[in-house]
């Protein structure tokens, strides 16, 4: 399997030009791969203190972000999976696309286990876990917090894939001492055979800080990875399982 992991801050405020950014940075990604990854509410940013603020800016699962990026997944014939925040009905989610290689929405992953910053708004996700079956190899999504639930991490063992298509906007957190690949690579320990496709944001955002360094990894081997800031494309080619 052929993947790819887009690293994206979205400027805060401005759909149009976050979305016309990420859509150039997919379709470079999308070239010569059949999975491509962008991070966890994508064309949005992250912090959010109610459903009043997250309002203008979520999206029905077909809404705009997803129609700049259907394009590239039908032209390319290409797997994307990336965050955006959710509207459903009254309530909303921090969900991920996944697009199909027609450009057709096969699924939407809702983010199961919310972080500290996702509950002023978000509902805890009730889609289940997803297997996605590709002629490359089959994958599963979560979405950041979900990494740190052993009910995730345990399904992932069980799931037989190739990869975890993660879209995370993980924090930087200097203060813990734990290097972010470390710690990633030690959650995915049981789960040694299936490579963490992880796109992450970088930089400031309100009173937090992401910290760059998205990667491609695989049973304790980094891949592939991005610097702490800058947007970019990293790329890998996984081994078939055994």
């Amino acid at each position: 399997m052929r993947v790819a992991a887009v690293q994206f801050k979205p400027p805060k405020g401005e759909g149009d030009e976050a979305r016309q950014r990420l859509q150039a940075l997919a379709r470079q990604a999308a070239v010569g791969a059949d999975l491509v990854v962008l991070p966890e509410m994508a064309a949005t940013g992250y912090v959010f203190d109610s459903p009043d603020a997250i309002r203008p800016v979520a999206e029905d699962p077909e809404g705009p972000t997803f129609q700049a990026l259907a394009p590239i997944a039908r032209e390319a014939g290409v797997w994307i999976v990336g965050g955006f925040p959710e509207r459903a009905g009254a309530e909303f989610f921090n969900s991920a696309w996944i697009i199909d290689p027609t450009g057709t929405l096969k699924a939407v992953y809702r983010k199961t286990l919310l972080f500290d910053a996702d509950v002023p708004w978000a509902t805890p996700g009730d889609s289940g876990y997803m297997r996605i079956d590709t002629p490359a190899g089959a994958f599963g999504v979560g979405i950041c917090m979900d990494l740190n639930d052993d009910a995730f991490v345990d399904w992932v063992v069980g799931a037989d894939l190739t990869a975890v298509a993660f879209p995370t906007n993980w924090l930087l957190q200097p203060e813990d001492g734990i290097d972010v690949w470390q710690y990633w690579a030690w959650r995915m320990r049981a789960a040694n055979t299936t490579a963490l496709v992880a796109a992450n944001t970088y930089g400031p955002e309100a009173d937090i800080a992401f910290c760059g360094r998205s990667a491609i990894m695989r049973d304790w081997t980094v891949m592939a990875h991005a610097p702490e800031a800058g947007d970019g494309i990293i790329r890998a080619t996984l081994p078939a399982l055994k």
